[in-house]
C-alpha cells in the first residue's frame, strides 16, 4: 500500500501526457498529417532512391528521380479516376430522380401489405439534403484541403530522404548508451512500415482487378472509379469495406431493373473480401503486424477522430510500432502484449474449424 500514491502519480502523469499527445496531434494535424505519410513513403521509397544511389546517382537527384516515377505513375491512375467521377457527379440529379422513384414505389408496397402509412410529405427528403448545394461545397473544400496536404507530402519524402544520414546521427547522439537498441528499433519500424505500404499498394491492386474486371462484365459504367474505391476504402479495416459495399451496390440498384443485380454484386465483394483477408493479405502482406482485433478497431476509431480517413488508415502500422516500441521497454512490455494478437484462447473441446484446420495441414 505504501507505492499506492507513487503509482497514482503515474497513472495521472500518463492521462496528462495522452491528454496533451491528443490535443496536439488535434491542433497540429495539418502539419503532422502529411509529414506522417510523408515518414511512411520515405521508407517504402528508400530502397529505389538507395539503388539508383549505388548506380552512381547523386542523391539529389536519385531521390527527385524515384518521386517523379512514383508521382508520375499516381497521376495517371488519378487522371483516369477523376475523369471519370467528373461524369458521375455530372448524373448526380438524375440517379436522385431514380432514387425517389424507387423509393416511393417501395414505401407504397409496403404500405398495401402492412397498412402502415409510411410516407409523409416527402420521403426523399434524406437524400435531397445529403446531395444538397451546402454539403458539395464542404465536399469541395475538404477536397481542396486535402489537396493541398497531398502537394506538401512529396517536400517532405526528398527532405527526410535526403538529410537521413543526420537524423541517424541525431538518434546516435540522443542515446549514447544504448546505440545498438536505438538502431535496431529504427530498423524494425521500418521494416514494418516498408512491408506494410509495399504490401497494401500490392493487395488494393489486386482487390481493384479483381473487383474491376466483376464490374465490367457486368457492364457497369464507371467500373474503374467503382473498383478503385473499394480497394482504397479497404485500407480501412472491416468499416472501409462495408462504406464502399453499400455505396456500390445502391449504384447498382438505381440503375438496375431487378434484385438480381445487386445481390449478385453483394455475393461477389463479399466473396472478393474473403479472399482478400484470409489468402491475399496473409501471403502479400505478412503477419509483420500482429494486431489483435480489438486493438485494431480501437486504433481506427481513434485515428478517425483525431486525422479522419488518413488516421484510420496510418492507425495499423503506427499501432505496430507502438508494439515493438512496448515490447522493448521491460516495463511496459505487458502493454505491448496487450496489444498483439499470440494470446490463448481456452476451450473445453476442440471446434470443428480447429479440427478441420488440423485434418487439413496434416494431408
Amino acid at each position: 500500500m505504501e507505492n499506492t500514491p507513487d503509482r497514482l502519480k503515474q497513472i495521472t502523469y500518463g492521462l496528462i501526457t495522452f491528454t496533451l499527445s491528443y490535443l496536439i496531434l488535434w491542433y497540429g494535424s495539418f502539419i503532422f498529417i502529411p509529414l506522417t505519410w510523408g515518414i511512411f513513403f520515405a521508407f517504402a521509397l528508400f530502397p529505389v532512391s538507395h539503388w539508383l544511389e549505388e548506380n552512381r546517382f547523386p542523391r539529389g537527384l536519385a531521390i527527385f528521380t524515384t518521386l517523379v516515377i512514383f508521382t508520375v505513375s499516381i497521376v495517371g491512375v488519378l487522371f483516369l479516376v477523376i475523369n471519370q467521377m467528373v461524369n458521375l457527379l455530372a448524373e448526380i440529379p438524375e440517379i436522385g430522380e431514380i432514387f425517389q422513384t424507387k423509393l416511393s414505389s417501395y414505401l407504397v408496397d409496403i404500405e398495401k401489405m402492412t397498412g402502415i402509412a409510411i410516407i409523409q410529405d416527402d420521403p426523399t427528403s434524406l437524400f435531397s439534403n445529403w446531395i444538397s448545394g451546402e454539403n458539395i461545397n464542404q465536399t469541395l473544400f475538404n477536397t481542396g484541403k486535402s489537396i493541398t496536404l497531398i502537394g506538401i507530402i512529396p517536400l517532405f519524402i526528398f527532405l527526410l530522404l535526403y538529410y537521413r544520414d543526420f537524423f541517424v546521427a541525431f538518434l546516435l547522439q540522443a542515446s549514447e548508451r544504448s546505440n545498438e537498441k536505438i538502431l535496431t528499433w529504427v530498423g524494425d519500424s521500418g521494416k514494418i512500415i516498408h512491408q506494410y505500404l509495399i504490401g497494401m499498394f500490392k493487395v488494393t491492386g489486386i482487390v481493384t482487378v479483381l473487383s474491376g474486371a466483376f464490374f465490367y462484365f457486368m457492364d457497369i459504367k464507371y467500373y474503374l472509379l467503382f473498383a478503385l474505391f473499394i480497394a482504397v476504402m479497404n485500407l480501412i479495416p472491416y468499416i472501409g469495406v462495408i462504406i464502399s459495399s453499400l455505396l456500390v451496390i445502391l449504384y447498382v440498384f438505381l440503375t438496375t431493373d431487378t434484385l438480381f443485380y445487386p445481390l449478385l454484386t453483394l455475393g461477389v465483394l463479399w466473396g472478393i473480401q474473403l479472399v482478400e483477408n484470409n489468402l491475399i493479405t496473409p501471403v502479400v502482406v505478412g503477419s509483420k503486424v500482429q494486431i489483435n482485433v480489438l486493438a485494431v478497431i480501437l486504433a481506427i476509431l481513434l485515428g478517425g477522430s483525431l486525422w479522419g480517413v488518413s488516421g484510420m488508415v496510418l492507425s495499423i502500422p503506427l499501432v505496430g510500432i507502438l508494439k515493438i516500441t512496448l515490447d522493448r521497454i521491460p516495463t511496459f512490455r505487458p502493454y505491448g502484449y496487450l496489444l498483439g494478437d499470440d494470446f490463448p484462447i481456452h476451450e473445453k473441446q476442440e471446434n470443428f474449424f480447429k479440427i478441420f484446420k488440423r485434418k487439413l495441414f496434416k494431408k
